[in-house]
């Protein structure tokens, strides 16, 4: 028996998790990897779920030599300050894979991009996925924009093959590095839907009774545009947040803040399992307000169980709906306010742009395709522009 492809994943946070869209994408990704025959390990940090230990799916995996489904966890031991923890991370993640006899290191995200320079002195072929243009969002200071940019322009340089996930941010390597990249968007599963029974019971939702948003609560979703624009709206639907702080500590205080002076206005923290499954399958209409995304796997999920959406006009998220979805301008809470009066008022308009979504959605993405197109990539494909 020949010797198997051994691939390195470096930059998310944990698997299994669901904490943001990067841990989504390698637990998608590294699955499928393994099935495939591929020997897969997963660089996962220390510590708990940003939300808090309670949604910590991953801690079981968290000894040295632990697997999930097939896939290696290797942990890597982090400063507890946010401020330099990823950094600290990937650093010592990216040197302890210089022993593992790594066909390709795959790292994901721009900030552990600044150490992939080490293993390419040592002729590791590496790969890398922008998930998002990163040290554009609100909540990085000085010292996290300045290592998130030299992640990129590093990722830029010197990565055997760089991954984007839309076509905007394929452009914007071309035109500020002259650097060609490969476009792989993300992937989706086609769901089953589920009445509504933990929801029913723990907060009283009734099926089409609600506006979801479903995210980190971080300033760059714009939450704090759709609990303006609700609070402006006369309807007897509700408005639920579901989803973690992310250590935005001041930001969920203004959230917290605003939802008070509105008791439609429901946040549920993180959601996983059940509760995440019967909040996609029973929503009235999906609201995704980002100011910044990359390509947001909420808003794949959300078309997937045929919910009609209503996304900020960013280049990311029209390039993912196309005409299957309602867009307001980003930041725009005047109009955000009027679409959604428009959309609570039309129930047909909504029942049958959520029909289309989740038939288009699931027939344009799928996990297969980003694994077969990655594969080729680890393999040495020839680049394209």
């Amino acid at each position: 028996m020949g010797k198997k492809f051994r691939v390195a994943m470096i930059g998310h946070k944990r698997i299994p998790s669901r904490e943001g869209g990067v841990e989504i994408v390698v637990n998608e990704l590294a699955t499928r990897l393994v099935e495939k025959g591929y020997e897969v390990d997963a660089y996962n940090r220390s510590g708990y779920h940003v939300s808090g230990r309670e949604f910590d799916t991953a801690k079981a995996w968290g000894k040295k030599g632990k697997y999930y489904k097939g896939i290696r966890i290797v942990t890597v031991p982090t400063f507890r300050n946010g401020k330099l923890n990823a950094i600290v991370y990937s650093f010592l993640a990216t040197l302890r894979a210089l022993f593992g006899r790594y066909d390709v290191i795959h790292y994901h995200a721009e900030g552990p991009c600044a150490m992939l320079w080490i293993p390419k002195l040592f002729g590791i072929r590496v790969v890398v996925t922008i998930h998002g243009l990163d040290w554009q969002r609100a909540k990085w200071g000085n010292f996290a924009s300045f290592v998130l940019k030299f992640g990129e322009k590093t990722a830029a340089k010197y990565a055997d093959e760089v991954i984007v996930l839309s076509e905007n941010v394929r452009e914007y390597f071309k035109k500020t590095y002259g650097r060609k990249t490969r476009y792989i968007p993300n992937g989706i599963c086609k769901p089953d839907l589920c009445s509504p029974k933990l929801m029913e019971e723990k907060y009283g939702l009734k099926k089409d009774g609600y506006i979801l948003f479903l995210g980190r609560l971080v300033p760059e979703k714009g939450i704090h545009y759709l609990i303006e624009a609700f609070r402006k709206t006369d309807t007897d639907k509700k408005l639920v947040i579901a989803g973690g702080s992310s250590h935005s500590v001041d930001y969920m205080k203004k959230i917290e803040g605003m939802a008070e002076k509105d008791d439609r206005v429901i946040l549920t923290d993180f959601v996983q399992g059940q509760m995440l499954e019967e909040l996609y399958s029973n929503a009235y209409l999906f609201v995704l307000p980002s100011d910044v995304e990359g390509m947001a796997i909420s808003l794949l999920e959300a078309m997937s169980y045929r919910n009609c959406c209503l996304v900020s006009d960013i280049e990311e998220n029209l390039e993912v709906v196309e005409d299957k979805a309602f867009s307001f301008k980003k930041g725009n809470v005047a109009d955000l306010r009027k679409k959604l009066e428009y959309l609570l008022g039309h129930e047909e308009v909504v029942r049958d742009c959520g029909e289309k979504a989740g038939d288009f959605i699931c027939s344009k993405y799928n996990w297969d395709d980003v694994l077969k197109k990655t594969c080729v990539l680890y393999h040495g494909g020839k680049k394209n522009g």
